[in-house]
């Protein structure tokens, strides 16, 4: 319950930040004599123009890959002789001569699937969440030459989440560092002072974000009966990503996450807990939404961004670069 309280609250706290967001100044390039604005419309009437500024901020996400996981159960019980242990050696129940405790753990592979919706605040923050589904398998757990014995070998789990990034590296960054690098060079130096503009007017499409995540579980396939969810997980992945264009772009996710679960005993009434820990590598492709019309005007060949009665058009895909310049206008 406490863990859907946060994602509602997670939720208002994006909601907030957008309208925010929305209303952010940002000074842009005037190129080639092309007019434009700080603000520019969007639509000709003022809820059309509301509308595309606010899901022009978003993006929507698809991700899929393969992991490691690895289950380790703290096992302790002054009954040890209930649970479904067997020896190794033997293949029968051991003999406990009173409490036992032992650590349990097994290894397996696990399949990820996530479908998300991100929110970039500023170019140094990013906050999202989504839906994900995730296969996966399991040997048996194994400790102290015993096998601690699940009901099945292959788990489905679904999964809410949400995520908060830092920017770590971008094209802004890029550029105070080029900056920082030329200070020795005096202003007057014209040559080294041109040589730093054209490094810094090239178009650079990498991005690196350190992202956090959390989130709930739920069983669809569970690996026993016994197993329960009670608490949330996070986990923490370094996102690098390419622009393919203004709207589009694809990133690779290695990751690492972390979820607590409880192995509940009826007889004796104990509670075992049960420790996941995933690692996974992800590739996928997010697309944001266009705040911008493409222009559909007879005989308008303009591939940038422009201007038509005061409302903004775009001239290219989504797939491709909207602001291009010499060399660069390769189709539309």
């Amino acid at each position: 319950m406490e863990t859907r309280e946060r994602l509602f609250c997670f939720c208002g706290l994006l909601l907030t930040l957008l309208l925010f967001n929305t209303y952010e100044s940002r000074a842009q390039e005037d190129i080639f004599g092309i007019e434009r604005k700080i603000k520019s419309r969007k639509s000709d009437n003022e809820v059309g123009n509301a509308f595309r500024n606010a899901v022009s901020n978003f993006s929507f996400e698809l991700s899929s890959g393969a992991g490691f996981h690895e289950y380790q159960l703290d096992f302790l019980s002054e009954e040890p002789e209930n649970y479904p242990i067997t020896d190794l050696q033997t293949m029968e129940a051991p003999e406990f001569s009173g409490p036992d405790t032992t650590l349990y753990s097994s290894t397996g592979y696990a399949y990820p699937v996530n479908l998300g919706v991100r929110l970039n605040l500023f170019d140094l923050i990013s906050i999202g969440g989504g839906y994900g589904r995730e296969w996966g398998s399991l040997d048996k757990l194994t400790g102290n030459g015993n096998t601690f014995t699940l009901a099945q070998e292959k788990y489905t789990y679904d999964k809410l989440y949400g995520t908060v990034g830092l920017v770590l590296w971008d094209s802004r960054k890029r550029i105070s560092f080029l900056r920082w690098k030329y200070r020795k060079y005096s202003d007057n130096n014209l040559s080294v002072q041109a040589q730093l503009r054209q490094r810094a007017n090239l178009h650079y499409p990498w991005r690196l974000t350190l992202e956090g995540e959390f989130g709930s579980m739920t069983f669809k396939k569970s690996l026993d009966p016994q197993l329960a969810v009670n608490k949330g997980y996070y986990g923490v992945g370094l996102r690098i990503e390419r622009d393919l264009g203004e709207y589009s772009k694809v990133f690779i996710k290695p990751a690492a996450e972390f979820r607590p679960y409880d192995y509940n005993m009826v007889d004796p009434v104990e509670i075992q807990g049960v420790k996941q820990s995933l690692y996974t590598v992800q590739l996928g492709v997010a697309i944001s939404l266009p705040g911008t019309k493409r222009c559909k005007i007879a005989g308008c060949k303009v591939v940038m961004k422009h201007l038509h009665n005061g409302v903004e058009y775009r001239g290219s895909s989504i797939f491709k670069r909207q602001n291009r310049k010499v060399g660069e206008w390769y189709g539309n």
